[in-house]
């Protein structure tokens, strides 16, 4: 049969299938070991092809005079000859399949069951793709679509395993799609999404990089690469950049007349090349520009012409290994045959984003060169090269670039298009608008009410207007150093740095217009005449000007400043607004109400930071000013100490009153966003408070109208009955999980009772559903407070809100649920549970999950002890009864105390499943997913009465079907990345799982040796399911699908790398992604097909998507994330738990709300459903780059809003989360938040986003995401300036007489004295908002539980959160987030006390103070190049050395700083006179004296004991073993006694003046801080990878360490490194045991103990 369609005009030639008639299978396995195959016969006749005959027989083409050009243009000229020997021209002999003939076409492959049929019936007993069957009008039969793909394996050297891998994931989206519309609009909508239609990426790229213009004039004239040669100015306005729309429609014209068979086979060769892309498909637009490649070559005659089939494995060899190994060499290097991680950072590293950038553009594809170098010749149409010149692929024509992928030379070709240095200028550059806003409001605010800084006396209007109108000026210097640090990270390439330097020149005259009126009016007003009215009207214009250019450059986004990125109508900015400025527009009302929220924050703002801070500033201030202290002369300095005190005090408070002007802001949001959020959830039903008190009453009704769909089934039931299967479904489900007892389920199940009338039986509603509205009802239908009562109750209230309606079963679209796994525990072993953990705790995991759930436990112990009676009347009398009746309970104590009695292993194997489903393990998560397959069952069960009927009591029968439909429309797919490398207990426990849940597929990573010696292991990406059998010789599962990859897939932190190397074993169109300590309810898996009716393509438009360009049904921007809430169910162990809960709460759930409602939502966490389709033809689930990615799911989420794509929140379902719960993984799940955001603001994504959404929603963005992190910052700030101001003040307070008032404000005269009262009265008011920010902070999760829980629990869980001070763990928590976005941002990177200080000095240990200080000394010194292979390296972690520049400031400018700034308040205080009047001694040389004195002690007694050890320590090694350690030891405590003995010697100098010692230790405190972070980053060289030296130091024998040619050189480093340690280890130490003895007086409280382990457990378990 031959499909000739149209001619395209747009290079699309139609196409006619390959011939059908071959009958050998395609996808059945093969003996052969050849790794490549032929086609079905080597006379295959292709002269029928007649549309890719010759170029003259191409009529199209020539009489459309192909895009008006003059002449024609032949598009496939003759390949150029030159080059050298190609692979595609080889012959290789026929593979034994082609010989082997006669097999059927669908034969079952023999690695394991039937890929794509049901595994319960006989093969061909139903179709694998029902959708898809010939009797619906397909378009293409299943096996003409199997000849596509087998033509283009052939043609391009796919893997076998790939191709039958892609077959099923094409047929299973066609047979999604094709469920609920017809065939044919199932594949036109699939290629428009795929490849042509308006949302479809690869048409946007095609535009966006021009190449609709380099297919239509040529490469000679494409204008962006002749924009690389023509000078500015010329070639200004070109015809072709105007017609942008004719050639969309010329496109859409060509896909209109594109045949079905061609639609398919781009689909088809799409999906091929994405299904072995690896690495390469986090670069979408990379894998853009390869499929365009490969479908112009496709369609050439040369390739339509060959008849061998190319090696397989071809593709991967030739165009993925290459960028592969380009991307992987970028991070590691080879050393010693193993892979190790280079040396270098971000701005270093070309990364993913680097690499596909290049193809966004005409200049980049430019740039890919070929490796071999060629003559002066001509290659194709004229186009001269020179002799050195390396030819570029954009000069060979469309349909040869493919050919030649093999010789490019991909390091030639790719830069850093964006340099993620680390620096603050980050923040300055992406959030330009916040520092505008506050620091120039501020400004205006505070010189307006500082009027005696500037103003002469008489005061004078002009001034005060000029002065203050210099805040527009302000806002102008924040926007030029934001310009100036945007140019060093951006390559100045291209045409990137024109419009910034426009905004330079633009920024430069704003600045003298808003400054420069200044100088006139200062000068005119202090002249002996004044300025008169000039300078009051220049001042004013002035202060006008500066108004509006702070406006604009607060409102702004400066990427729309001079060359507009976001709107411009420029093809040059055309790819940067597609793939980084395509925002999705609001509609209306949540437009409004975004600008509407930012009104109200700022209006509220800046209302009470001008009365409450700045207003109240002004005395403070007017006091300040002048004041001159008198009286007080130092040594060194005179006088000038006293005079500048109050001024250097005055200078902090202006800085002090700045950070709390910013912190006022985040708490104005929290408010607003709360009061918006709680709103919304009022006007979507969501609150107790709502009138809905009948929200049980209402329920069975909800239940029939929104979960079943109920508009399409013919009612020949009652809704009554079709509900109770539902709500009997529900109950049952929460008994088998052990939740309710047997009396609970029977007052809460329908049941089925006589009505009398002719033996007619009716059903009965459980009175659950009429108590609420009935008082006189008593009794209870679960245990109060319980998770039975939890899960109804949300269940019951998420049905009163508007949700989507449902489709059918069989209709609705097929999704996969995806979770990655890496070590996770699986299953708890009978061990884990029922031992101690350690000698220190006497609780059992099992005694401690019992205490946590006790009516869950007493459930299964009933249900085993019936399990228990079954099996003994089966297997005979029980060994273990009593022979009288009366049996005592004594024998029921095994039962209650582990959950059996016999060990046989189905007792032993359900308390470990029990106690299982209440730890985070991954069986907790599968068992909960698993739910989606019942959920689908029942519902098809339940609407699809006739399907009962038709199988007549058949129980196996109606299972199978019911089994086949959950099969065809739910998978759920565990990215298992360790599986081949599982030990014992891990396999078993992975066989378990796959036993309990044949469906389950199970993803992993497969090695095989080198083929030859020195080379790569081989690398598969395999998938297994319950159904696949096992090979007798290893006792493994045989693989369905094994997929050859590049090299090791794990090149990031690990888990998008996981999911990435599985995301093409998921199917259908939707994804669900889960992680491995999450749980799910049946109940909520009923509300599947509402949610994925939340993405808008459930309405079919009978309309093509090509009919006409922007029709309304296909111009709506697609939803790509549908977000979800999360329940923290460790929210109940202990006050951690529910401090994380709150967390996930607020964030999760409170601010998600609102964020979503006015476009905010970026994030996408667990459990969140993502638009597969849309997700990986554009990155796919997540970004991968190591480090920079490290909250890896984010970054998903940023670059689907950027790329033009919706993003949900849903608020009526609900999945379970665990969260861990120790202070210890609580401190590294908060460093790598923390962390994770310091690496979010040095991305790209945080700069376009920063740079170029409008102001409300760029407002949203920054304090929804990075604005929270930086408050915390300015918290931390803020506490410490004010220490600062306190110090400083403090120093004025102590030696001046302050002015003393009556109450009435009546001056009591005092000669000489200082009015300092306003200014401690303003510290006052610095407390309060300190305080305020900290407890604002509480409000929304007080709010969130008083709606959805009522006053009563708000309250106590509110008393419960502050009774336990857990306030103090937030200020900890926010002191976690700071540290470790400041030291990322700077540097990089991320017990029992007296044993950890001591350990590590004789053998390593990970655990040691000692190994944390190596630790965080690398992070300035790097480590040594060199590897010894020594076995403590794995101690050193993986930490590059900081940039000169972050370690110059943060490490020895900063410091000697503070240093100065706290020795000055020493001297000021000691440069009064005494009490006898004497003047005393010089403080710097005492202060000098104190701080070195301890320094110089350490090194004193380092060099003794040095000498000791290396004389004494090789001679005494063999009989002291611990001679290092006793050394060590003694150098500690002398370490210690030294530093208590300099202390004591300052406090003696002070004459026991507690406040002047106090500030002295300060002092001295800060020196030394400042002299050991100077030693470290000047004098230290590189750190070796292990702990040799510190061990040698101490035992002295430097032999034999492994230390090579350094042996000379460590001992002088190590002495100097010593000498920190020593200090830093004595002061730790001392400051350990000061905490110690506060926390010593609540011990005294008798029962303090067990009050503190209740309120962390909340259990009531004797825990001592």
């Amino acid at each position: 049969m031959s499909r000739t369609g149209p001619i395209s005009q747009d290079g699309y030639p139609s196409s006619s299938p390959p011939s059908t008639d071959n009958q050998h299978d395609p996808f059945s396995n093969s003996n052969s070991q050849r790794r490549y195959y032929d086609n079905e016969s080597d006379n295959v006749d292709y002269g029928r092809r007649d549309t890719y005959a010759s170029d003259s027989s191409n009529p199209g083409l020539n009489e459309q005079n192909f895009y008006d050009q003059n002449g024609t243009y032949d598009p496939y000229p003759p390949q150029d000859t030159d080059s050298d020997v190609d692979v595609y021209g080889q012959k290789y002999p026929p593979s034994a399949e082609s010989i082997s003939a006669g097999q059927p076409r669908m034969g079952q492959p023999d690695s394991s069951t039937p890929t794509f049929m049901d595994y319960g019936a006989p093969a061909g007993a139903r179709e694998a793709y029902p959708a898809w069957s010939s009797e619906r009008q397909i378009p293409l039969s299943k096996e003409e679509i199997e000849d596509i793909f087998l033509d283009l394996t052939q043609k391009f050297g796919f893997q076998r395993d790939s191709m039958r891998n892609m077959f099923d994931f094409l047929m299973q989206l066609l047979d999604s799609r094709a469920s609920r519309m017809s065939p044919n609009q199932a594949l036109l909508t699939l290629h428009a999404d795929y490849i042509g239609g308006h949302n479809a990426n690869y048409r946007k790229w095609y535009f966006a990089a021009q190449l609709d213009l380099d297919d239509a004039i040529g490469h000679v004239q494409n204008p962006g690469l002749t924009r690389l040669k023509s000078k500015r100015g010329k070639d200004k306005k070109q015809s072709h950049e105007k017609s942008l729309n004719n050639a969309l429609e010329r496109w859409r014209q060509a896909m209109h007349n594109m045949s079905q068979y061609d639609r398919l086979r781009q689909i088809a060769l799409y999906l091929l090349l994405w299904g072995e892309a690896a690495q390469v498909r986090f670069v979408p637009e990379c894998l853009c520009f390869i499929f365009k490649c490969a479908d112009d070559y496709y369609r050439s005659s040369e390739c339509q012409n060959r008849v061998e089939p190319v090696p397989e494995g071809l593709y991967l060899k030739n165009v993925i290994k290459p960028l592969y190994r380009f991307m992987r060499d970028q991070g590691y290097e080879v050393l010693d045959g193993k892979f190790v991680r280079k040396e270098k950072d971000h701005d270093e590293i070309i990364g993913y984003d680097d690499v596909n950038q290049l193809f966004w553009y005409p200049e980049g594809i430019a740039r890919i060169v070929l490796t071999d170098k060629v003559c002066s010749c001509e290659i194709s149409i004229s186009f001269k090269v020179d002799k050195i010149q390396q030819a570029r692929l954009v000069d060979l024509p469309p349909a040869q670039r493919w050919m030649k992928f093999n010789q490019v030379d991909w390091n030639r070709a790719f830069f850093k298009t964006y340099y993620e240095k680390r620096s603050f200028g980050h923040l300055l550059v992406n959030f330009n608008r916040i520092w505008v806003i506050h620091i120039a409001m501020y400004y205006f605010y505070t010189a307006f009410n500082s009027p005696t800084i500037y103003q002469t006396n008489p005061s004078s209007p002009a001034l005060t207007w000029s002065v203050t109108a210099l805040g527009g000026a302000v806002a102008t210097v924040i926007m030029i150093f934001a310009t100036l640090a945007e140019f060093s990270y951006i390559p100045t390439t291209w045409n990137n740095s024109s419009h910034l330097t426009r905004r330079l020149v633009f920024l430069l005259i704003t600045l003298g217009l808003t400054c420069g009126p200044t100088f006139y009016v200062v000068i005119a007003e202090h002249g002996s005449s004044r300025g008169g009215s000039l300078a009051f009207i220049l001042g004013i214009v002035q202060f006008f000007i500066s108004l509006v250019a702070t406006l604009l450059f607060a409102v702004m986004p400066s990427g729309r400043m001079f060359g507009d990125r976001v709107a411009g109508k420029s093809r040059k900015y055309l790819a940067s607004q597609t793939f980084t400025a395509s925002y999705p527009s609001l509609e209306r009302l949540p437009r409004i109400a975004s600008i509407l929220l930012w009104i109200l924050v700022f209006g509220c703002k800046f209302t009470e930071s001008y009365f409450f801070l700045t207003l109240s500033f002004k005395d403070p201030i007017r006091v300040m000013v002048h004041m001159k202290v008198q009286a007080c002369n130092d040594k060194f300095f005179g006088n000038h100490l006293c005079t500048n005190q109050a001024a250097f005090t005055l200078t902090i408070m202006y800085i002090m009153d700045l950070v709390l002007f910013f912190l006022d802001t985040f708490l104005w949001y929290i408010i607003w966003n709360t009061v918006y959020s709680i709103g919304r959830s009022f006007s979507l039903g969501l609150s107790i408070w709502t009138p809905w008190k009948d929200i049980y009453t209402r329920l069975p009704k909800r239940i029939y109208a929104k979960l079943l769909a109920t508009g399409d089934m013919e009612v020949k039931y009652k809704p009554k009955v079709l509900v109770s299967q539902i709500w009997n479904a529900i109950i049952i489900s929460m008994y088998r999980e052990h939740l309710l007892s047997i009396d609970h389920v029977q007052k809460l199940l329908y049941h089925q009772v006589d009505t009398g009338a002719g033996g007619r039986r009716s059903l009965r509603a459980p009175p659950f559903f009429i108590a609420q509205g009935d008082k006189t009802y008593k009794g209870e239908f679960f245990p109060a407070g319980s998770e039975a009562e939890r899960r109804i109750s949300f269940f019951a209230q998420s049905l009163t809100t508007a949700i989507p309606a449902p489709l059918p079963v069989d209709a609705m679209p097929t999704f996969t649920v995806l979770t990655p796994h890496y070590s996770e525990k699986t299953l708890l072993s009978l061990r884990e549970i029922i031992r101690e953990e350690d000698q220190n705790t006497r609780v059992t995991l099992l005694e401690y999950l019992k205490q946590l759930h006790p009516i869950e436990w007493e459930n299964f112990v009933k249900d085993t002890k019936i399990l228990a009676e079954e099996s003994a009347m089966f297997n005979g009398p029980n060994p273990f009864a009593g022979d009288e009746k009366g049996q005592s309970k004594a024998d029921d104590l095994p039962f209650y105390f582990i959950g059996f009695k016999s060990a046989a292993p189905e007792f032993t194997l359900r308390t470990r499943i029990w106690a299982s489903l209440r730890a985070q393990t991954l069986y907790r998560t599968v068992s909960g997913m698993m739910n989606y397959s019942k959920a689908i069952k029942l519902l098809y069960r339940v609407e699809n009465p006739e399907v009962v009927q038709l199988f007549g009591g058949n129980t196996d029968k109606l299972e199978r079907e019911l089994e086949r439909m959950a099969r065809r429309k739910f998978k759920f797919l565990v990215s298992m990345q360790r599986y081949s490398k599982f030990n014992k207990e891990e396999h078993e426990n992975a066989e378990f799982l796959l036993r309990a849940y044949p469906d389950l597929q199970i993803a992993y990573l497969e090695e095989e040796p080198p083929r030859k010696e020195g080379g790569d292991p081989r690398i598969f990406s395999s998938l297994i399911d319950g159904h696949s059998e096992f090979v007798p010789e290893t006792g493994r599962r045989r693989p369905k699908f094994r997929i050859e990859l590049p090299g090791n897939p794990i090149l990031g932190d690990g888990k998008s790398d996981n999911q990435n190397h599985a995301i093409i074993f998921y199917r259908g169109e939707y994804l669900q992604l889960i992680d491995a300590n999450q749980d799910n309810y049946l109940e909520e898996c009923l509300k599947i097909r509402n949610i994925l009716g939340e993405f808008e393509e459930y309405a079919v438009s009978t309309q093509s998507p090509y009919a006409q360009w922007g029709h309304k049904d296909f111009k709506k921007p697609p939803v790509a994330i549908v977000g979800a809430r999360e329940y923290i169910f460790s929210e109940n162990i202990g006050i951690l738990g529910d401090l994380a809960a709150g967390k996930e709460q607020t964030f999760g759930t409170l601010a998600a709300r609102s964020m979503a409602w006015i476009g905010g939502k970026l994030h996408y966490g667990h459990p969140d459903f993502l638009n597969g389709l849309y997700m990986s033809t554009r990155g796919g689930v997540s970004k991968a780059q190591k480090g920079l990615h490290l909250n890896e799911d984010i970054y998903a989420g940023m670059n689907a809003f950027g790329r033009g794509a919706r993003i949900k929140h849903t608020e009526y379902y609900q999945c379970g989360k665990g969260r861990d719960l120790g202070f210890g993984t609580i401190l590294n799940f908060q460093t790598k938040i923390g962390t994770g955001m310091g690496e979010q603001m040095l991305s790209r994504e945080y700069y376009y986003l920063g740079t170029q959404l409008p102001i409300d929603r760029f407002l949203t963005f920054y304090y929804g995401h990075p604005g929270f992190h930086i408050n915390n910052m300015l918290v931390i700030l803020s506490v410490q300036i004010f220490i600062v101001t306190l110090v400083f003040l403090g120093t004025l307070n102590s030696q001046l007489v302050i002015c003393k008032f009556t109450d009435q404000g009546a001056f009591l005269g005092q000669p000489g004295c200082y009015n300092l009262v306003p200014v401690f009265d303003w510290i006052r008011r610095c407390i309060i908002s300190i305080f305020l920010v900290f407890m604002i902070s509480f409000l929304p999760l007080f709010l969130q539980e008083l709606v959805e829980r009522g006053t009563v629990k708000a309250v106590i869980r509110l008393a419960k959160q502050f009774g336990s001070l857990s306030p103090v763990f937030e200020i900890f928590s926010t002191q976690i987030y700071t540290h470790s976005i400041l030291s990322n941002l700077t540097l990089g990177g991320a017990r029992e006390f007296l044993r950890w200080m001591c350990r590590g000095n004789s053998r390593s240990h990970n655990n040691s103070w000692i190994g944390y200080c190596r630790l965080s000394r690398t992070m300035i010194t790097g480590y040594k190049k060199k590897r010894l292979g020594h076995p403590s390296e794995k101690l050193s972690g993986d930490v590059p050395r900081a940039g000169w520049r972050a370690v110059l400031f943060s490490e020895v400018i900063f410091p000697v700083f503070m240093a100065v700034l706290f020795v000055i308040a020493y001297m000021f205080v000691k440069s009064f006179p005494g009490s006898n009047g004497k003047q005393p001694p010089s403080p710097l040389i005492r202060i000098a004296v104190i701080s070195l004195g301890p320094i110089v002690w350490n090194a004193a007694v380092l060099l003794t004991l040095f000498i000791f050890s290396l004389f004494l320590g090789p001679m005494l090694e063999a009989t002291l073993p611990n001679f290092g350690t006793m050394m060590a030891f003694i150098a500690h405590v002398l370490g210690a006694i030294g530093m208590i003995g300099f202390f004591e010697f300052l406090w003696f100098l002070e004459l026991w003046d507690v406040s002047h010692a106090v500030l002295g230790l300060i002092a001295v405190i800060a020196i030394q801080r400042a002299i050991h972070k100077i030693l470290i980053a000047v004098f230290l060289s590189r750190e070796f990878k292990h702990d040799e030296t510190n061990r040698a130091w101490w035992s002295g024998r430097w032999y034999g360490r492994g230390l090579g040619t350094h042996v000379m050189s460590q001992p002088p480093r190590e002495f100097l490194v010593k000498i920190i340690e020593l200090s830093l280890w004595s002061s730790d130490l001392l400051l350990g045991h000061l905490l110690l003895f506060m926390l010593t007086p609540p011990i005294l409280i008798p029962y303090f103990d067990r009050f503190h382990a209740t309120i962390l457990c909340e259990s009531d378990a004797n825990l001592n």
